[in-house]
């Protein structure tokens, strides 16, 4: 391997946070995208770097070849899960949230709906839509003509479009919603909920079958503010903290008397909250501690 020049910074250091995001967004987990991030130094390692003229499309490359074999494999372990399964949550930085379109690539309703495609569907969504990669780059990392690749992200942006939630929220506007939220189900207030609620509103949580948590889909206010007042009614105290999760206001809830903790994100449409995820499954909830860098 040709020796780097003293001074000269690593390629690969310096698109790390880079190459984990494209991970993240292909596998919806930070545990398994640290581990692509990991095998792929090791192949970058591995290679002449003299002979590597565009260094940072040569480590997206790799990253997505490591994730879309990780996706294939990760695929049956998904249809074993217990109840819902839900993308990993990370606490993000404001610079994040200020990426406007980075958000709303990472948050957690895209990656559900990312979790509908097929691989190299989700392969080409990501590197097209999000990092703006060219079609003969896509081609070469996964695998497929130009011609096909378009074909998939023209397919792929469809059927995201369809799924999407559909309107663009000003921040201010989601953090409204989740103080009021955080405000009702704190005080055991289920009238000021059911304002913040909308009348269709979905909630999904994710146990993985280690935490308690509704194993199908909540559906409507009533239903969904009943569920989220059983800890008020049954008088155990909680605390709960607006957080920035995956680029967008969410919260965090911690019950002491059994020590689990409860990761929320959101989705507001005028005004009031249409989506809830509540990420339960503590082998999830390891990010949620310290911030996590991602970048475009």
């Amino acid at each position: 391997m040709t020796p780097r020049s003293p001074g000269t910074a690593d390629p690969f250091v310096e698109h790390r946070s880079l190459l984990f995001t494209v991970a993240y967004e292909m596998l919806g987990s930070a545990a398994d995208a640290e581990d692509v991030v990991q095998e792929s130094w090791l192949r970058w390692s591995a290679v002449d770097h003299s002979e590597v003229r565009d260094p940072r499309a040569y480590l997206v490359r790799v990253v997505t070849r490591q994730s879309l074999n990780r996706l294939r494999s990760l695929s049956r372990r998904r249809e074993e899960y217990v109840g819902e399964w839900l993308p990993e949550p990370l606490l993000t930085s404001p610079d994040v949230a200020d990426d406007v379109e980075l958000a709303d690539s990472v948050s957690i309703a895209m990656l559900t709906v990312l979790e509908t495609l097929g691989p190299a569907e989700r392969a080409v969504f990501v590197l097209r839509e999000v990092f703006d990669t060219p079609y003969d780059e896509i081609a070469e990392a996964v695998g497929k003509s130009a011609a096909a690749v378009r074909q998939i992200a023209h397919r792929a942006k469809e059927h995201v479009a369809a799924r999407r939630p559909r309107m663009q929220v000003e921040r201010a506007e989601q953090e409204a919603a989740v103080e009021r939220f955080l405000a009702a189900v704190q005080g055991g207030d289920m009238q000021a909920l059911l304002e913040v609620l909308a009348p269709d509103v979905v909630m999904v949580a994710d146990g993985g079958g280690i935490a308690n948590a509704a194993r199908k889909p909540i559906n409507g206010a009533e239903k969904v503010a009943l569920f989220l007042g059983t800890a008020a009614r049954l008088n155990i105290e909680f605390t709960g903290l607006p957080i920035s999760i995956n680029g967008r206001p969410g919260a965090r809830l911690d019950i002491p008397f059994d020590g689990s903790t409860t990761a929320l994100s959101f989705v507001v449409e005028d005004g009031r909250i249409s989506r809830i995820y509540a990420m339960r499954n503590p082998q999830k909830l390891q990010r949620l501690d310290e911030e996590t860098a991602l970048q475009r």
